[in-house]
């Protein structure tokens, strides 16, 4: 395929870096910090290609092999390394201050990766309709997971280092690698057993909904997280405010009313 053309792949990613951005508009990051982030969640698909490589060749026949490979091969390997781009790139750096900076980041991470990803499949498609098939897939779930995923570990990861509840950043890390895997799962489970043929043909409907449930319960779980974040933020940046606020001298609140 076209490499110009693959280049669109960009697109779903971009809109969702967007997406996120919106929802912090209100305390927004620093540009460059967020383009680091996303640089470097793209560059970390190097080390993970050549860490699943060698994975693959482990991966047994049938069922037991599409677990191994959505759990171990994909979903560990490349949900690490979006945790080691956030615990390089960003967590401790100053403008990581807030509980929603956590969803912020690795999801940045996560579409920086899916990114890179989203472009490599659209140019192994043989045919345009085939481009069109996975460009219309992926950008409605397989990059919108990428995020969500990771914006799962962010969360967890902000809410242990500013209020010291939740799992924390490996807690996340689990999360994700559990939504991850499990959404692969279901396809790669699809794959085999279409191509084995008999009873099992009977499970690909209800498979098909896996995807469907991970990314979209996932969507609305990372979205009340974000509203959460978002208020503990505002609840701390006003008590912020009132103890920086000169206090009066004894009488003069009487006065100033």
């Amino acid at each position: 395929m076209n490499f110009v053309l693959a280049l669109s792949g960009a697109i779903p990613a971009l809109f969702c870096m967007w997406l996120v951005e919106r929802m912090d508009a209100k305390r927004p990051e620093p540009r460059w910090q967020l383009r680091k982030v996303a640089i470097l969640g793209g560059l970390s698909t190097i080390p993970v290609i050549l860490i699943q490589l060698p994975l693959d060749k482990l991966a047994p026949e049938g069922l037991a092999g599409a677990l191994f490979t959505s759990y171990i091969v994909a979903a560990i390997t490349e949900e690490s390394a979006k945790a080691v781009v956030v615990w390089v790139g960003v967590w401790r750096n100053p403008a990581f201050d807030e509980r929603m900076d956590g969803i912020v980041y690795a999801t940045r991470a996560g579409l920086g990766f899916a990114l890179v990803e989203n472009i490599g499949y659209l140019l192994s498609s043989k045919s345009f309709g085939g481009f069109i098939g996975i460009f219309i897939l992926r950008a409605v779930l397989a990059v919108p997971g990428h995020a969500i995923y990771a914006g799962f570990m962010g969360y967890w990861a902000a809410r242990r280092r500013f209020d010291g509840k939740g799992p924390g950043l490996l807690g996340g890390l689990g999360i994700a690698i559990l939504l991850h895997g499990t959404y692969d799962a279901a396809l790669f489970s699809i794959g085999v057993l279409a191509k084995d043929g008999g009873m099992g043909v009977l499970l690909v409907l209800p498979l098909l909904l896996v995807p469907l449930a991970v990314v979209g319960g996932g969507f609305w779980r990372l979205k009340k997280h974000s509203r959460d974040a978002l208020l503990l933020d505002d609840a701390a940046d006003a008590a912020a405010m009132l103890a920086a606020r000169p206090r009066l001298p004894v009488g003069m609140g009487f006065v100033l009313r």
